[in-house]
């Protein structure tokens, strides 16, 4: 499989904390046509969850919230990996960070159980390009 690394800009948005709010949202997105790369979604307070999205196309997503009165936070950047699951895949990708001094503000990561991995590496905007160029040896045909 390789090695794939991909920029994504993700968005913020809240819905209400209850039973059947995010399969609506998700729904209306799909029918909307637009794709996620990734989702996710914690509460922040009582009644109130933080949903996470990572669209495929970002216009697509504005002219959602738009016409749907969705309020985004956003863009910020991120980084989409996914490649062969391996020992050590993460620390390799941390290390390379680290190197040039590239900060992580937040990750999240999964093995798919079929011997890849999905790993989502949230960065501020200053950092986005030496994340890149630290990362580029890693790329390989997906």
């Amino acid at each position: 499989m390789g090695v794939s690394i991909r920029r994504a800009d993700y968005y913020y948005t809240t819905a209400r904390d209850q039973p059947g709010e995010v399969f609506r949202l998700l729904t209306h997105l799909a029918d909307a046509g637009v794709n996620l790369l990734a989702f996710g979604a914690f509460p922040v307070g009582p009644d109130r969850s933080q949903l996470t999205l990572f669209p495929d196309d970002d216009g697509r997503l504005a002219t959602f919230a738009q016409e749907t009165g969705m309020v985004l936070d956003g863009p910020y950047p991120a980084l989409m990996v996914q490649g062969d699951d391996r020992l050590g895949a993460l620390a390799d990708l941390h290390s390379r960070l680290h190197r040039v001094k590239v900060n992580v503000f937040a990750s999240q990561g999964v093995a798919d159980g079929r011997g890849g991995f999905g790993y989502l590496i949230y960065l501020r905007t200053g950092d986005v390009e030496a994340a890149l160029h630290a990362l580029q040896g890693l790329e390989t045909p997906v």
